[in-house]
């Protein structure tokens, strides 16, 4: 089976950028797709300074839906937002001020990965972290999901008007430009090698996935199989089971029930998509979580998203003014969702 990869490379233009990203995808981009991915034959995306976090995320979703194993290749800088203190990925037009709306949030990256089997995803990151980021990850690692395997480094600040060269990266290219891809964590010891006392400054980073027992394996293969409602069988029983032992408002419950949103996304029912997204949100909200945690803004955008996408226009009546509702309370990071939302009903109720 074909493998997909993806290689994203992003920094800010001008006084804030600490790493030169994209200096690292000639080099990238000189390896075989198919020693890149470790399959036979692959299929290569590539983003280079990116300005705009929706463009990548539409780039990170298609790749993330592709059947096969997936590698994605992140060159760049790590950033917090100033109100939650969450990690991003800078973006070419990202400055401190404007991280929240211009850099690619990193929990969007983990969100777009959760469905894909075990085993089945690989990040290789090489970052650089600003002052702030790096002193929180000294603490807290970076979540890139529970079933990828990741590796690679995660870099303290480069000296003051300094800018650092991705090492770590373009060490892994020339590994694999040998023809050869050795299994990805000799490759991490080897790259490491290579960058000598450069690493034993670095937050390291040598994950495996999770055990091929997991849930969402045998959940993953139905869907891709087309098997829509066996999957949405599977992931309701582990919803109700985690109701009962967590409480309906708990994470491992409402983990569930975001899966099956994403299912009847998959299976075309938009409709449905749109109605368990606008319930998680409800939940989390009537749960005390504030209108601007991620996870309360991701159902929101997706239950918005979701409700552009049903064709059945009396349905989409029936659930728009729920939307609006939450909209209200959570209008995200894009302006005027509240307004489209309003315009799309009002265009609905005149047809």
């Amino acid at each position: 089976m074909p493998g997909t990869v993806l290689l994203l490379a992003a920094s800010p233009t001008g006084k804030g950028c600490l790493v030169d990203a994209a200096s690292v995808l000639p080099v990238l981009a000189a390896v075989p797709p198919a020693i890149l991915s470790g399959t036979d034959t692959a299929n290569v995306v590539e983003l280079a300074d990116p300005l705009e976090p929706q463009a990548v995320l539409t780039r990170l979703r298609a790749a993330a839906a592709a059947p096969g194993p997936l590698t994605v290749f992140v060159t760049g800088q790590l950033q917090l937002d100033r109100r939650q203190r969450l990690p991003h990925l800078a973006l070419a037009r990202t400055t401190p001020a404007t991280v929240r709306y211009t850099g690619l949030p990193w929990h969007w990256i983990r969100e777009e990965l959760r469905l894909r089997p075990a085993g089945a995803t690989t990040l290789v990151l090489d970052l650089h972290a600003d002052h702030e980021t790096w002193e929180l990850l000294r603490g807290a690692p970076l979540d890139s999901g529970r079933n990828n395997a990741v590796y690679g480094r995660i870099a303290p600040p480069p000296a003051r008007r300094e800018v650092a060269s991705p090492s770590y990266m373009k060490a892994v290219a020339t590994v694999l430009r040998s023809g050869h891809r050795p299994p990805l964590a000799l490759l991490h010891q080897q790259v490491l090698a290579r960058l000598g006392a450069e690493a034993a400054a670095c937050v390291l980073l040598s994950t495996r996935t999770a055990d091929s027992g997991d849930p969402h394996d045998a959940i993953s293969e139905a869907a891709r199989g087309g098997r829509y409602a066996e999957a949405d069988g599977l992931a309701a029983r582990w919803e109700e089971a985690a109701a009962r032992a967590h409480g309906p408002a708990s994470e491992d419950a409402l983990h569930w029930s975001e899966v099956r949103a994403d299912l009847a996304m998959f299976a075309g029912d938009a409709a449905r998509s749109c109605r368990t997204w606008l319930t998680v949100a409800h939940v989390r909200l009537a749960a005390g979580q504030p209108a601007d945690a991620p996870a309360v803004e991701t159902a929101a955008d997706r239950a918005h998203h979701q409700w552009g996408a049903i064709k059945d226009a009396a349905r989409a009546r029936e659930l728009g003014p729920a939307l609006a509702e939450l909209r209200l309370r959570v209008p995200g990071r894009r302006e005027g969702a509240l307004e489209n939302v309003q315009q799309h009903l009002r265009q609905l109720q005149t047809s």
